[in-house]
């Protein structure tokens, strides 16, 4: 039996690249092979030491404006307190009027590092039962003309979007726990994670999966994308590029962290950048790369997003185009 051909596409962070770099890297990226292009949409980056942030929404229209084919979107959005939803889905609404069929919204119950600073932040429970009212929401808007909604988070009267696309974007929730993954099978239209769940906790697939037959969904026809963190290098690369991720292994000491020093602090006592290497596929060999991509494939992935910490990413994108995304042709 053949195995299926997954979409693989590359991601960008605004944590490591200033906004004219992404939109570079898209034009790359799209160049090399890639068929999907992805960004963090943050107002602070993780930590201080990544320096950078660009506006996710205004780097994909540019992004949008130089390439021709690939599919755009964040990974991911939060929609529940520094954006209103209203704000969100005018903004994806208006992009896939610009880029029709070549958008996604990707969806989460966010972190303190990029909500607190806009007066709230809440308690997971909260957090998820917004997120579900946003989406419902931000469905409404892209659905109806004129909008009334009545939800215990949002309010909104009269609203109506006068430009909507003729197909509204496909909304993707992030998910490394079975709550939120049964959010994602029951209100989206498809689930974002990362390897280390999409190999080991099958309890989050399930959850997932129940909750969208439950919904009357198709499941195997539902995306099921991974980020895959990578370095197209040697050790010592993946050693050099860690610093700036280095909270990575202690992600969850630092979600409710509002402050990326802080983060960055709590890092450096905490973590390192040997421990921080340790979840990458870290390898100079193509085949190697061929090989993890394969191995998610078979697990339930259909479409994945890699994403390296160097910051030569022309190198990296080229080691793809060369050696990695031939084998899936």
């Amino acid at each position: 039996m053949t195995a299926p051909v997954p979409f693989i596409g590359y991601h960008a962070g605004h944590e490591q690249f200033a906004p004219g770099e992404v939109v570079e890297q898209a034009v790359a990226a799209e160049q090399a092979g890639f068929e999907g292009f992805s960004v963090s949409d943050h107002l602070h980056p993780w930590q201080e030491n990544q320096g950078h942030a660009g506006h996710a929404w205004i780097t994909l229209a540019a992004a949008g404006a130089r390439t021709e084919r690939m599919l755009l979107g964040t990974a991911v959005t939060c929609p529940i307190y520094r954006y209103h939803p209203l704000e969100v889905a005018h903004a994806f609404a208006s992009l896939a009027v610009l880029y029709p069929g070549r958008v996604f919204l990707g969806l989460g119950t966010g972190e303190a590092l990029n909500e607190a600073v806009a007066g709230r932040w809440g308690p997971y429970r909260e957090r998820a039962e917004r997120l579900v009212e946003a989406i419902r929401l931000i469905r409404r808007l892209w659905a109806e003309d004129w909008v009334d909604f009545d939800g215990r988070y949002y309010q909104v009267r009269g609203a109506k979007l006068f430009d909507r696309p003729a197909s509204p974007p496909p909304i993707y929730v992030a998910a490394s726990g079975p709550r939120s993954a049964a959010i994602a099978g029951r209100e989206a239209d498809g689930w974002l994670t990362d390897p280390g769940t999409a190999r080991s906790r099958p309890d989050v697939a399930e959850a997932f999966a129940d909750a969208a037959r439950a919904a009357g969904k198709d499941v195997e026809a539902m995306p099921r994308i991974v980020e895959l963190w990578m370095v197209a290098g040697t050790r010592e690369e993946a050693l050099a590029a860690a610093p700036p991720w280095q909270f990575l292994p202690v992600f969850n000491e630092v979600l409710d962290l509002p402050d990326p020093r802080a983060v960055q602090r709590l890092a450096e006592e905490r973590s390192s950048p040997e421990r921080t290497v340790e979840g990458w596929l870290v390898s100079p060999d193509p085949d190697d790369h061929v090989a993890a991509i394969r191995e998610l494939v078979e697990g339930g992935a259909t479409h994945i997003f890699v994403h390296s910490p160097q910051q030569d990413w022309r190198k990296v994108i080229d080691f793809y185009r060369r050696g990695v995304l031939p084998a899936f042709d």
